[in-house]
């Protein structure tokens, strides 16, 4: 997989944790891959199964390793898996603590809010450093989100949805971020892998009316401006 995202052109990725064992592994493989940097975080889709020690531990860990990470997250809210008060306030109040967090260790926050945009929106607005990983909220919601300076990422989905093509002709350029949210949301058949981003590259290209490479340029210039990764290369 990595060789051949290597080979496609790729020259940097992002490795997301949700929870303990895979903010571990994001960390492993930052280690190992100068070409890989690790986000460290907290889905809101792991709550059900984790108790109060365990989360002390879990936020322990992203505290103590925040230094090796670009960013705290994905943490956020998800409406479309919770339907009942009670997990969504749960959900609020360590989402919370992931944003003081974030606050504090002055890291950009990956947002993960699925059918809770606004909601989660509304609990950042006092942060300078935030990313939509992503992205399926309104295009009022996403305007909101923009001109607070924040950033839209948008996945490989974008290949085969109308309201993310949507998306995609109105996100500004300049705080635009591409992903492909691997394994999952791949725009061919099968598994999903960091490569086939270029398949939103070039569908997003026609969209606005650019080369690929020129829009390869921005989205790279982007990603390394709000995670603060030095680099001279580009893809």
């Amino acid at each position: 997989m990595l060789d051949s995202a290597s080979r496609s052109g790729i020259v940097h990725m992002i490795n997301s944790g949700v929870d303990f064992s895979t903010n571990a592994r994001s960390l492993e493989l930052s280690a190992k891959y100068d070409f890989i940097s690790a986000t460290l975080g907290l889905s809101p889709n792991t709550l059900e199964s984790i108790k109060e020690p365990e989360l002390d531990l879990l936020f322990r860990q992203i505290e103590e390793n925040a230094h090796l990470a670009v960013g705290i997250g994905e943490a956020g809210l998800d409406y479309y898996h919770c339907k009942n008060a009670p997990g969504r306030k749960r959900q609020a109040e360590v989402f919370q603590r992931v944003i003081d967090l974030a606050g504090t260790l002055d890291k950009p926050l990956v947002i993960h809010s699925r059918d809770a945009e606004q909601p989660a929106l509304d609990m950042v607005k006092h942060l300078d450093k935030v990313v939509f990983h992503c992205y399926s909220g309104s295009l009022s919601t996403m305007k909101e989100a923009l001109d607070r300076g924040y950033y839209i990422s948008l996945a490989t989905n974008v290949c085969r949805s109308g309201h993310h093509q949507i998306l995609a002709r109105n996100v500004a350029l300049e705080r635009l971020l591409v992903e492909t949210d691997s394994p999952f949301l791949s725009p061919r058949r099968g598994r999903n892998e960091p490569s086939f981003v270029l398949d939103s590259i070039r569908l997003i290209s026609r969209i606005r009316g650019m080369e690929p490479q020129e829009l390869a340029v921005i989205t790279a210039e982007n990603t390394k401006r709000i995670y603060n990764i030095r680099s001279d290369t580009q893809s």
